[in-house]
């Protein structure tokens, strides 16, 4: 079985490559008892999202010391404000998915359409904050809030207007599954509109 940064290489590389990350970013995380592993800054624009086990970061949950490492992802309040929020939750991903991505340009929510994404409900948009910030973590928590029941089987997610989605789950696979699924869910939505 791989190990859990191996995890997240093999997962990032493929989420790349479906068009779920992007080269401007996103990062991933996984819950390893106290501590988290967690993608480094630039995966997506210097690595292409091609790292090694290495590359990913681990450090304590419960300590400062993790956010000061140079190459901590800048989204990492918001994974660490997660995890100290919600037991439930075992990984996070952070996805600049292709067609969720609109829905997030126009702060607009994600109706469940699809049979496989109802046990998600309405992926709402968060209230705005600037990138990176603290505010930003908080909004995403308060977001969260009420879904851990959803965490706990398998996903809950939120919209960060203008920037992406933020996907909490209860492990990494879990939650890679319920990006890939309210990414497809989206193009529905945005594929129906031609159909009308």
């Amino acid at each position: 079985m791989p190990t859990i940064p191996e995890q997240i290489v093999i997962v990032a590389r493929r989420l790349f490559e479906r068009r779920l990350l992007d080269m401007s970013g996103g990062n991933l995380s996984s819950r390893c008892g106290d501590e988290i592993c967690i993608t480094p800054r630039y995966s997506g624009s210097r690595k292409h999202w091609q790292l090694e086990p290495e590359d990913i970061i681990q450090g304590r949950l419960d300590s400062a010391e993790l956010m000061e490492n140079p190459m901590l992802s800048r989204e990492a309040k918001a994974h660490l404000a997660i995890y100290r929020n919600f037991p439930a939750a075992g990984a996070v991903v952070h996805a600049h998915a292709l067609h969720v991505l609109p829905f997030c340009a126009l702060s607009k929510p994600i109706e469940p359409v699809l049979e496989a994404t109802q046990k998600f409900g309405v992926v709402e948009c968060i209230a705005a904050a600037p990138a990176h910030s603290s505010a930003l973590a908080d909004n995403v928590v308060t977001g969260l809030q009420g879904k851990e029941d959803r965490m706990l089987t398998q996903a809950a997610a939120v919209l960060i207007p203008k920037h992406g989605l933020i996907v909490a789950g209860k492990d990494l696979l879990a939650a890679v599954d319920a990006v890939e699924r309210i990414d497809w869910n989206a193009y529905c939505i945005l594929a129906m509109k031609i159909l009308d």
